[in-house]
């Protein structure tokens, strides 16, 4: 049995070579996990600062780029996170242009999300540290 809780969120290799590329391009980056309002439920990608985070929004976890570019934060609703806080959310990419505002549309590529089921250990240990919330940011 782990005694680590794992990471809420994690990429693949694509996932981390777009977002490094983005970041070289535009700067900081954050992703918000899209409730399904723009292209259903995509994780859109946008420079920090350009979306802003709600109070019961949930910092799901950072996404590790290579030195020096800063990680980037990954959000989702509350009640979206509620539904899915038993799951990893993975962020991928995959060919073609999604409906969204967000940074990789012009890329000729979409973030998709994928997700994990965790194990019941993995639930326990997550469950002993809750993640932050917007409230919880200046």
């Amino acid at each position: 049995m782990t005694t680590t809780a794992p990471d809420r969120v994690v990429a693949t290799q694509a996932g981390v070579d777009l977002l490094t590329k983005l970041s070289e391009l535009h700067g900081g980056l954050m992703i918000h996990q899209s409730g399904g309002c723009c292209d259903g439920s995509a994780p859109m990608c946008y420079p920090v600062g350009e979306f802003r985070i709600g109070q019961r929004d949930v910092l799901v976890g950072e996404i590790d780029l290579p030195d020096p570019l800063p990680a980037v934060r990954v959000w989702i609703g509350g009640d979206q996170f509620e539904a899915w806080k038993h799951t990893q959310l993975i962020i991928d990419v995959v060919p073609g242009r999604g409906a969204g505002f967000s940074l990789e549309a012009p890329e000729g590529v979409r973030f998709l999300s994928r997700a994990r089921a965790f194990t019941d250990d993995e639930n326990n240990l997550l469950e002993a540290s809750p993640p932050k919330v917007g409230a919880d940011f200046d």
